[in-house]
């Protein structure tokens, strides 16, 4: 994996170049300017879910769940794994819900994309949103003249690596506890945001060689994956050999916009579609929204109304896939067969297959 190139605005000037940090096979960028902005306005979001919701502009019912924010210690690694669990009220009664465990950008944490763990919860999914302690918000503090050294650790493979740690560690504990017995273990999904979408690629079955052996990254639990600007495999003339064993489902969401820019280095929007057409995928879904940036996925304050739509869709689609995906259901609207002619002016592309 070469350097994931993290910037910001205010830094862009003291961005190092590119060079290698994986020896071999794995390359990926996952951050711009905007998203990392964004990543820190996620680091100031409230957790409380009526106040987010005011800021956001997001209209939801906040009284069908709890929000427990819980700080766990993974003693084999002597490392923290900070989560945010959305717990839906449905857990108490009736069948098992199903699981999302979604992984934050560089420079994120847990009370970010909240508005993805809200809806979920709303509609009955326990959601799980990891915080990585080597590549969090905790970027944003100390020093602003050591700040670009502070993104080139958090990039380090060592760090990608350990984000699929995370994942897998918080799953543990999350099915280990009293409300493991409530979670559904045949409907868990992995769902994450750039560098997070990168970290689900990896636990959901991308394929990393070093030294001619795979390593052990997939998590067999996972049984789809929800990619939200998922980053390119860069270094690498075909995906293939490394995307075409996440065999499960996955649903790709990008933008017209979701470019990544940063001095040395340029990632066009079509990055993300490639990443799509090489994934192994059983079903595969690919939405492409018009206009929208690399961070429109995340909580904004002061968004504008087309980025709100955006987000009201991905929540939308979001839930329309795994209706698919676990209950074979295309439901009263048609589901995924129809899902894309309903938002003729929000989408520039739609796939289905």
């Amino acid at each position: 994996m070469r350097r994931i190139l993290p910037t910001c605005d205010r830094t862009m000037a003291h961005a190092p170049s590119p060079r290698s940090i994986y020896p071999a096979t794995l390359a990926v960028a996952v951050a711009s300017a905007a998203l990392l902005l964004g990543a820190c306005a996620n680091a100031s979001t409230p957790g409380d879910a009526i106040i987010a919701a005011a800021q956001n502009g997001d209209q939801h019912q906040v009284d069908r769940f709890q929000t427990l924010d819980l700080d766990w210690h993974d003693d084999a690694r002597n490392r923290l794994v900070p989560v945010r669990l959305y717990w839906p009220d449905s857990a108490a009664r009736g069948a098992p819900v199903p699981l999302i465990v979604f992984s934050h950008g560089i420079g994120g944490s847990r009370a970010g994309y909240s508005h993805l763990g809200r809806y979920w919860a709303e509609q009955g999914f326990a959601s799980l949103h990891v915080q990585h302690v080597g590549s969090d918000n905790q970027l944003w503090r100390g020093n602003l003249f050591t700040l670009s050294g502070r993104l080139q650790q958090a990039t380090q493979e060592s760090e990608a690596i350990a984000r699929v740690a995370d994942l897998r560690f918080a799953l543990d504990q999350l099915l280990a506890g009293e409300r493991g017995t409530r979670i559904d273990t045949t409907r868990i999904v992995a769902a994450g945001h750039s560098y997070g979408a990168m970290t689900a690629m990896l636990a959901a079955g991308a394929r990393v060689e070093r030294g001619g052996r795979a390593l052990a990254l997939r998590d067999a639990r996972i049984r789809a994956a929800i990619l939200m600007s998922a980053p390119p495999f860069y270094g690498e003339s075909d995906f293939g050999p490394i995307l075409r064993e996440l065999s499960v489902p996955t649903l790709h969401l990008t933008t017209t916009e979701d470019v990544i820019r940063v001095p040395g280095y340029h990632s066009p929007a079509a990055d993300r579609l490639r990443v799509f057409e090489a994934t192994g995928s059983s079903l595969k879904v690919l939405a492409v929204f018009e206009g929208g940036s690399h961070s429109v996925f995340m909580d904004r304050r002061g968004s504008g109304d087309a980025a709100l739509q955006i987000r009201a869709a991905t929540r939308e689609l979001s839930s329309v896939f795994l209706r698919r995906v676990f209950d074979g259901s295309e439901g009263n609207a048609g589901g995924l067969t129809a899902w894309g002619s309903a938002h003729p002016g929000t989408l520039a592309a739609y796939r289905v297959q």
